[in-house]
């Protein structure tokens, strides 16, 4: 149980407590454990959507040598969580969606398949984050970049 539990929390950021719930609640199945931990961190992400975020980071990608790049200012609450690693790879992987795949506003991106993984959105990647980390996380605004017409 301990390897599952550990297993867990590498693919999910759950505690402990809440992999061992999961796993029991998911009778051993890793796949269903891993949807349960999901959803009760998108159900936390829904609780905390009206907090201020004050905090945060704004975060600029360059991609293919300077050929096109994006900035994107993602808001949370503390300046502990804006110096978090995962947060910085969220704003990351934000960034890289823009310039990928152009979305015209803050909605359009959020409703965007991932890039990396299609099967889930760009807001379903920030609630994972809200559910790991406890705080209210938004993408405020962006801008992209490109030489040439497109």
């Amino acid at each position: 149980m301990m390897d599952q539990i550990k297993t867990l929390r590498e693919k999910t950021g759950a505690g402990v407590m809440d992999a061992k719930k999961a796993l029991e609640e998911a009778k051993g199945e890793m796949d269903k454990a891993v949807e349960l931990i999901r959803a009760k961190g998108l159900a936390r992400a829904e609780e905390k959507s009206d907090r201020e975020v004050a905090s945060g980071k704004v975060y600029c990608y360059t991609h293919l040598g300077g050929v096109a790049a994006s900035m994107v200012e993602v808001a949370c609450e503390t300046d502990f969580v804006a110096s978090n690693p995962e947060f910085e790879a969220l704003c990351k992987e934000i960034a890289m969606q823009i310039v990928s795949m152009n979305p015209k506003d803050v909605e359009e991106l959020l409703a965007q398949p991932y890039i990396r993984d299609a099967s889930k959105t760009i807001e379903q990647l920030v609630k994972e984050l809200v559910g790991k980390t406890g705080e209210n996380i938004r993408v405020i605004r962006f801008a992209r970049f490109k030489l040439g017409t497109e």
